[in-house]
């Protein structure tokens, strides 16, 4: 069955840097396009943007852009988000999932979700 592994996550201060994995399982990984989501408490989970099945193209939502970014490693079926200068705001469980993306614009491939990977900004 399809499984994502997300992990990395931890209380970082205002500014810090953390790098976040997720390992996929269950389908063929460099066949699909990977997009990372984070959940805020008391919010609906919420696109963070995407990367192409050979990291050749991704997309960042306005939020992140210029501070987070994307890789993926196909030989070991992982996706990576690398966070920096890091704001109170991106409070949140961080999941990934494979998807279909053009542009800005992306569709869930599974709807399968795995357990997620907190971030905590704090002071």
């Amino acid at each position: 069955q399809v499984q994502f592994v997300e992990s990395g996550g931890g209380l970082v201060q205002p500014g810090g840097s953390l790098r976040l994995s997720c390992a996929a399982s269950g389908f063929t990984f460099n066949d699909y396009a990977m997009g990372w989501f984070r959940q805020a408490p008391g919010k609906d989970r919420e696109y963070v943007g995407g990367i192409a099945w050979n990291g050749g193209n991704t997309y960042y939502v306005d939020s992140v852009k210029g501070r987070f970014t994307f890789s993926r490693d196909n030989a070991k079926n992982t996706v990576y988000l690398q966070m920096t200068r890091l704001k109170p705001k991106d409070t949140a469980v961080y999941y990934c999932n494979a998807i279909h993306i053009s542009g800005s614009e992306y569709s869930l491939r599974y709807d399968d979700w795995g357990q997620g990977t907190q971030v905590t900004g704090s002071s």
